[in-house]
């Protein structure tokens, strides 16, 4: 089964700005192998989307979210979807591109401190 897939525009912005980031601290040409990287990352999805596990914030949502990781290191990046099963067509949506390192999504940023 293909899933079409739709990403948020809160993504794209997300996507970005780590494309900008990435630009000022490698090259331009670098940056730009990267965001190709991430939309050939997020097309795979088309195929088999819950080969990628729960996404830590799944348990702060109703809907299930699920994660594909691209990148390595400290270039990692968590891609935050979730999948519309439909009759006719299923879809992938994209909610968020963060970077691994970002603070979980509906977590209290207080909850860390003791």
């Amino acid at each position: 089964m293909n899933y079409r897939i739709e990403i948020s525009s809160i993504a794209e912005a997300e996507a970005d700005s780590a494309f900008l980031r990435l630009s000022q601290i490698y090259s331009s040409v670098k940056a730009s192998q990267w965001y190709t990287g991430l939309l050939e990352a997020i097309a795979s999805l088309s195929q088999m989307p819950k080969r990628c596990p729960l996404a830590r914030e799944n348990e702060h949502f109703s809907q299930e979210l699920r994660q594909l990781l691209y990148g390595r290191g400290h270039n990692a990046y968590r891609v935050i979807f979730t999948v519309l099963e439909g009759q006719n067509i299923s879809t992938i949506r994209i909610l968020h591109i963060r970077h691994a390192y970002q603070q979980t999504i509906g977590e209290d940023p207080e909850s860390d401190e003791t």
